[in-house]
């Protein structure tokens, strides 16, 4: 996952509520086991006709738009069922944030521990940049670590939470966050009375080095653990 720091780019704007994972990325297409190659499927139904044909007033049907970085949405965005698949589905298509008055839960984690950014903010804000969207060259500025938005005519302030606010600015996902205290879990575990199991604590062999067993000496672990 790479570190998110700022997001500067034109915008998208898909002004509707309760926008719903299936919509996203439909479940037809949820087959595949990479996380690339969803974004041809983004809104798959919303980009095409009754006879299945893509619609060139959908943005996914306008090379013109495949640039942008933000998309601005309304309330409720990533609700229904909770495929990461819909997020993979933005990223590969080019989106790094969205921008919506409130996130479904299961849809934020999703995005936050991918490095898609989600940004809060209030009705007013949203409406100010659908404004501006409708300049399809406008530049809107997200600065994660100042958590701030910036288009033209608006300057608006939004929350995260700390701790995902941290992960993203070092890039860490959960595995990674867990692996900033292995010393301290390798150091707990060494204190534990020996009848107690022992717990493999270390990082994957190319993200950092070999995998290191704690606890038991005794105990077989593999041919995999040194």
């Amino acid at each position: 996952m790479k570190p998110v720091r700022t997001v500067e780019g034109t915008m998208v704007a898909l002004p509707r509520a309760d926008i719903d994972t299936d919509q996203i990325i439909p479940k037809q297409f949820l087959t595949r086991v990479e996380r690339t190659g969803y974004g041809d499927f983004l809104f798959y139904d919303w980009a095409r006709d009754a006879e299945g044909n893509p619609d060139t007033w959908f943005f996914t049907n306008d090379p013109a738009r495949r640039g942008a970085r933000v998309l601005v949405a309304g309330d409720n965005f990533g609700c229904g069922s909770s495929r990461e698949h819909a997020v993979w589905a933005l990223q590969d298509w080019g989106f790094e944030a969205v921008v919506a008055t409130s996130f479904a839960d299961i849809f934020r984690s999703n995005a936050i521990n991918v490095g898609l950014l989600p940004v809060e903010v209030p009705r007013s804000v949203v409406e100010a940049l659908l404004a501006v969207a409708e300049d399809q060259a406008a530049i809107v500025s997200i600065d994660l670590q100042a958590r701030t938005i910036r288009a033209e005519g608006l300057s608006a302030s939004f929350s995260i939470d700390p701790t995902a606010r941290d992960r993203m600015l070092k890039g860490l996902d959960p595995i990674g966050a867990t692996l900033e205290l292995a010393d301290a879990i390798s150091a707990y575990e060494l204190g534990r009375a020996n009848w107690l199991p022992s717990v493999l604590v270390g990082v994957v062999e190319g993200l950092g080095g070999p995998l290191q067993a704690v606890g038991d000496p005794g105990v077989d672990l593999g041919p995999d653990v040194e």
